[in-house]
């Protein structure tokens, strides 16, 4: 019996950084399209001009952020005359905010806390940019979060239109984009249009035999053999396939594993996957209640408690009930509410009766909703 329990110092991770959310693995298969595609759109840049603006499509968890990093880890080893910049617009998702990213990257500093305009950070970006002769690069990821914030048009104007203030910078576009409901070229205003023009680039949802062999690649590299059975493998693929999200599977082996040695056993069980599931389910609830602001918190929270009491709820009587706790007025409780629903928070629908009512649902049970935001 003892040959089948872990001893305190040993583990069943080869490799833990594997299954991190922000891994690039080495071989990364099923992308080769979307990868020409991407290094045919920035290939002017490593000659010194203008990289073709692009748009990177598809659900959460297809190989967006996977394939653009990857792109940019090579780019990075070739030239220091195109620098491409990363950018995560969930946590960074207003002008000054992405500008001061930019800055920072260029740099090696973030500009002052305080008393520093959007106009001092951009003039010091281009002012780089033309002394070093340098073409920047910028990806957006997850760009719909600067559309719940109206912040596209502004961001994409004051990179793309750069050249016109200060002669000689090239700026190039990657916009990545999670929400398929977003159409890009409804939301960007003439003066972006004419300037982004934008290729799209698909990113089609992984088939169940591209699943079990990414999935298999990443157990083979981060586990050791044998912790993983057949059985329980496709038990993970299957929750996988079940969650739509790759992202989700890669979580559950990570969490699996580790119930598995908290209980000191050499092997990962049913249990171990059906208890990691229940957690690595709400990936997309978690990651979401991080990037909101305290004020969204709060109006999530109330939506959460009311709930609890009613599943649909009204727009009109939930804001009385945001309105007692805090001081808002109903024209950005609405914003809020709208922004809820394109990042698939809730549903918010419209009924026809007494007028036209807006009835909100929430996607996910309200008490982990509580529990997320309480961790956030």
């Amino acid at each position: 019996m003892k040959k089948n329990l872990l001893m305190w110092d040993e583990t069943l991770f080869r490799d833990p950084e594997v299954f991190e959310i922000d891994y690039v693995p080495e071989q990364f298969n099923h992308r080769e399209a979307q990868m020409r595609e991407l290094a045919f759109q920035i290939q002017p840049g490593l000659r010194g001009g203008r990289p073709l603006n692009s748009i990177c499509r598809g659900l959460p968890g297809t190989g967006k952020t996977t394939s653009v990093r990857k792109l940019f880890a090579e780019v990075e080893e070739v030239t220091k005359k195109l620098v491409p910049i990363y950018i995560n617009c969930q946590i960074d998702n207003t002008k000054f905010a992405i500008f001061s990213q930019i800055y920072r990257r260029l740099s090696g500093h973030l500009p002052p806390a305080s008393g520093t305009s959007f106009k001092q950070v951009f003039d010091a970006i281009a002012r780089l940019l033309q002394k070093e002769e340098i073409v920047l690069l910028v990806a957006l990821d997850d760009a719909n979060y600067l559309l719940y914030e109206n912040e596209m048009n502004r961001v994409l104007y004051s990179l793309l239109r750069s050249h016109e203030a200060y002669p000689g910078t090239r700026i190039g576009v990657i916009v990545i984009i999670s929400d398929m409901d977003v159409d890009l070229s409804r939301e960007v205003d003439a003066r972006v249009a004419s300037v982004f023009r934008p290729s799209e680039i698909y990113f089609p949802p992984y088939s169940e035999e591209e699943v079990q062999q990414i999935m298999r690649e990443r157990v083979m590299q981060g586990l050791y053999p044998g912790c993983l059975s057949e059985d329980m493998f496709g038990l993970v693929v299957e929750q996988t396939q079940k969650s739509g999200d790759l992202r989700v599977g890669i979580d559950l082996v990570k969490r699996a594993a580790l119930h598995a040695e908290r209980r000191a056993s050499r092997s990962i069980d049913r249990d171990d996957i059906c208890r990691a599931y229940d957690v690595a389910k709400y990936l997309h609830l978690s990651s979401s209640v991080r990037s909101l602001k305290d004020e969204e918190k709060a109006v999530l929270r109330t939506l959460a408690g009311h709930s609890m009491a009613d599943a649909e709820m009204n727009a009109g009587e939930v804001y009385r009930a945001v309105k007692a706790k805090m001081s808002i007025g109903y024209t950005r409780f609405y914003e809020i509410v709208k922004k809820f629903d394109a990042m698939r928070l809730i549903n918010l629908e419209y009924r026809d009766g007494k007028g036209r009512t807006r009835v909100i649902s929430l996607r996910y049970d309200p008490a982990k909703i509580i529990e997320y935001i309480g961790e956030a």
